[in-house]
C-alpha cells in the first residue's frame, strides 16, 4: 500500500488515541521499526492487556473456535484468549501475511467487533500490523473488503525518537554514540538478497550482544556481532567508530592538522568511518549561502577543501562519498562549496556527475 503521509513512533499514541479507540486501525511499516512494541506499550498506556494474534500461524477455526452441542444446537466457542469477560487490545500482528481464508476470518471480528455470539467487552481496541510488499517481506495482498474496514497509518522510523526512548532503555552506549552521529543509520531498506539489514530492532539486538560479550569486547568480536545484525556499510562504519573511540584518532585532529587520513588497506572500514563524519560535519555548519557564513566558516570550508584534495590521493571513492547527492538524487552540501571544489579538484566532480 502506497503511504501518502506517514507518522513517527512519537507522534503515534496520540493518533491512536483518537482512532483506535472508535474503529479499528491497521500500521503499515517496514521489518524492524517497533510497530508490535509501540501497541504493547499504547494498550499499557490504557491500562489494557494487549493480546497478540500472529497472522501467519492461525487458521480459521483458530479464531472461530470448534462447535459445541448445546440444546441441539451447535455453536461456536472462541478460543479463551479471545473470548474475554474484561477490556483488551486485540492485536493482529501480520495480518495482511494470513492466509485469504484466514483474513476472511477477521472480517466480523473487525468490523462488528465479535466473533459469532461473542461481543468483545466495551473499551475494547483492535489494531492490526504488517509490513508492504515492497519491503521484500512475506505480504499478501489484501482484499478490498478488509482494506475498508480499517483505517490505516503509515510508520515511519524516527532517528530522534528511537534514541530518546533508547537512553531510558539500557541500549549500549557504544550503539548510542554511534547512532547519534550517524541518524540516518538507524534503518536501511531491506536488502533483495538474503543478508542482515539495520532497524532499531537490528541496533538493540546489537546492543544485547554487546552486553552479552562484556567490555572490552575485543574487535573481532565487534566486527562478527556487528556484520551478523546490521547492513553490512554500517557494519563497518561502526566498527570503525570503535577503533575512533578506543584510539583517540577523530575527525577533529585531521581538521586541526595533528592527524592525517589514515591511508593503510587495512584501515578502509576505518577511513570510511572518517568520510561519513567529514560529511556529516559540512552539512551541519555550512550554511546554504555563502554570504552568511562567517570568516571562522569560510577558514572551516578552505581546510575542508584541502582535505577532500588529500582524502581524494588515498581514495577518490571515500572522495566522492563526502560530496555525494542524498538517496533521492538531492545535493547534501551547498552548491557554492560544491563549485569551489570543483575548480580544487576537477575530477573529483566530474566522477561525481
Amino acid at each position: 500500500m502506497h503511504a501518502q503521509l506517514t507518522v513517527t513512533p512519537a507522534r503515534l499514541p496520540e493518533l491512536l488515541l483518537t482512532t483506535a479507540v472508535v474503529r479499528p486501525v491497521f500500521l503499515w511499516g517496514a521489518p524492524g521499526i517497533g510497530k508490535s512494541s509501540l501497541v504493547r506499550d499504547f494498550a499499557a498506556s490504557l491500562g489494557l492487556d494487549c493480546v497478540s494474534l500472529l497472522g501467519t500461524q492461525l487458521a480459521p477455526e483458530d479464531l472461530i473456535g470448534v462447535p459445541q452441542i448445546t440444546g441441539g444446537r451447535s455453536r461456536f466457542c472462541p478460543p479463551e484468549q479471545i473470548a474475554r469477560a474484561e477490556p483488551y487490545c486485540l492485536f493482529l500482528d501480520e495480518l495482511n501475511a494470513a492466509a485469504p481464508d484466514v483474513q476472511k476470518a477477521f472480517y466480523s471480528l473487525i468490523l462488528d467487533r465479535r466473533i459469532g455470539s461473542y461481543e468483545l467487552p466495551p473499551g475494547s481496541i483492535v489494531i492490526g500490523a504488517g509490513n508492504r510488499a515492497t519491503d521484500q517481506a512475506l505480504a499478501r495482498p489484501m482484499a478490498s473488503a478488509l482494506v475498508n474496514r480499517l483505517v490505516h497509518v503509515h510508520l515511519r522510523a524516527a532517528p530522534d525518537d528511537w534514541l530518546t526512548w533508547a537512553a531510558g532503555h539500557g541500549i549500549h552506549p557504544w550503539v548510542l554514540e554511534y547512532l547519534t552521529q550517524h541518524p540516518d543509520h538507524l534503518w536501511s531498506p531491506p536488502p533483495k538478497t538474503e543478508e542482515p539489514f539495520s532497524t532499531p530492532r537490528s541496533w538493540h539486538m546489537l546492543s544485547d550482544l554487546l552486553h552479552s560479550a562484556g567490555d572490552p569486547a575485543d574487535d573481532e568480536t565487534v566486527a562478527l556481532l556487528a556484520y551478523a545484525t546490521l547492513t553490512p556499510a554500517h557494519a563497518g562504519a561502526f566498527r570503525a567508530y570503535l577503533k575512533v573511540a578506543r584510539h583517540a584518532f577523530d575527525l577533529e585532529a585531521i581538521l586541526k592538522g595533528e592527524a592525517r587520513w589514515p591511508a593503510e588497506p587495512a584501515d578502509r572500514d576505518l577511513l570510511y568511518f572518517l568520510a561519513e563524519t567529514f560529511r556529516a560535519r559540512l552539512v551541519k555548519d555550512l550554511p546554504a549561502d555563502k554570504r552568511h557564513a562567517s570568516a571562522a566558516v569560510r577558514q572551516f570550508a578552505f581546510r575542508a577543501k584541502s582535505l577532500l584534495v588529500e582524502l581524494a590521493e588515498i581514495s577518490l571513492e571515500m572522495a566522492q562519498l563526502v560530496i555525494a547527492d542524498d538517496e533521492a538524487g538531492n545535493p547534501r552540501l551547498p552548491s557554492w562549496f560544491l563549485v569551489e571544489a570543483a575548480r580544487d579538484l576537477p575530477r573529483l566532480v566530474a566522477a561525481r556527475a
